[in-house]
C-alpha cells in the first residue's frame, strides 16, 4: 500500500507519521501546514483524490484506526492516532 503514498522528508524525524487526509480540507491543510512548519518527516494521501480498489484499501486502512472516517487521522510510530486537527494535541504528541 506504499504507492499510495507521497513521503515529506523533512529535517525530524522523531516519529513515524503517516497522514491521511482530504485534498480540500481545511483541518487536513492546517495538520500537514503544522508538520511542514515544524520540519517533520512523514508520509500522506488525500484519500479523495484516490479511486476504485485503491480508494477502497486506503479507506480499509483509515477505517482500522479510526471508524469514524474523518480528517485528518494521524498514526504516530503505528499505534497512536490523532483525529483532527488540535495543536496543542500535535505539539505534545509529535514534537
Amino acid at each position: 500500500m506504499d504507492h499510495y503514498f507521497t513521503v515529506v522528508e523533512g529535517e525530524k524525524s522523531p516519529h513515524e507519521i503517516t497522514f491521511y487526509g482530504l485534498s480540500t480540507c481545511g483541518w487536513c491543510r492546517k495538520a500537514k501546514n503544522f508538520l511542514d512548519e515544524h520540519m517533520l518527516s512523514y508520509r500522506y494521501v488525500y484519500v479523495d483524490l484516490l479511486e476504485g480498489d485503491d480508494l477502497k484499501q486506503v479507506m480499509d486502512a483509515v477505517v482500522q484506526v479510526n471508524p469514524r472516517k474523518s480528517f485528518p487521522t494521524l498514526v504516530v510510530d503505528g499505534d497512536k492516532v490523532l483525529v483532527g486537527f488540535n495543536q496543542e494535541r500535535y505539539e505534545e504528541s509529535l514534537l
